[in-house]
């Protein structure tokens, strides 16, 4: 008779917080319901992680870490440099795609929403998901649009902002391709002027 290992209760408490804070919010979600969710007791929760908190940074960097690897590969993969800038719509598209279900929206964007001024971990987690997203697309965006890069960075961060907030909504039916389109206007733009 083969018996099913498992997890380790760190492991079930990071996956408990990936499904339920991200989904019904990290305010609305009782420490109760994530020790349910992961069958731990509230001692190893504060063994583990400290408090609710330490739960959320290190569901962040997890995240955080498997955001930064599949947009890597994704870059690697694109063939010119449009394809590099647009890529962050590859790798949204992917991430998605590895996540079943798939994640509402973004849990950054979830947490910054309901911790506008968290300090900490929790605010360090949130900088280095913005400060990524910023500075790569002001990289990628340089030989394309030379000295006005942190412009066409600006408007891609806004596609992508608006692709992931499109999903909430539930329209367009296709946020991540609207998104690239809009994005590909933006490169059109600054190629021209």
């Amino acid at each position: 008779m083969t018996t099913v290992q498992r997890p380790p209760a760190r492991t079930r408490l990071l996956q408990a917080a990936d499904r339920v804070l991200f989904t019904n919010g990290i305010r609305a979600t009782p420490v109760d319901d994530l020790l349910r969710q992961a069958e731990v007791s509230t001692a190893t929760l504060y063994a583990q992680f400290g408090s609710k908190d330490g739960l959320l940074a290190e569901a962040l960097r997890l995240r955080l870490a498997d955001w930064r690897s599949i947009w890597d590969e994704c870059i690697i993969s694109a063939g010119d440099d449009q394809a590099r800038l647009l890529a962050v719509f590859d790798a949204l598209e992917a991430y998605r795609g590895q996540r079943l279900p798939p994640a509402r929206w973004c849990a950054f964007l979830a947490t910054a929403t309901e911790l506008p001024n968290a300090q900490g971990e929790i605010g360090d987690v949130v900088a280095a998901d913005t400060a990524l997203l910023n500075d790569r697309l002001r990289h990628l965006a340089s030989p394309l649009a030379g000295a006005r890069a942190a412009e066409l960075a600006d408007d891609v961060v806004l596609a992508y902002n608006g692709t992931l907030a499109a999903f909430l909504r539930g329209h367009p039916a296709d946020p991540i391709e609207a998104g690239r389109r809009l994005a590909r206007a933006a490169v059109g733009a600054y190629r021209t002027a």
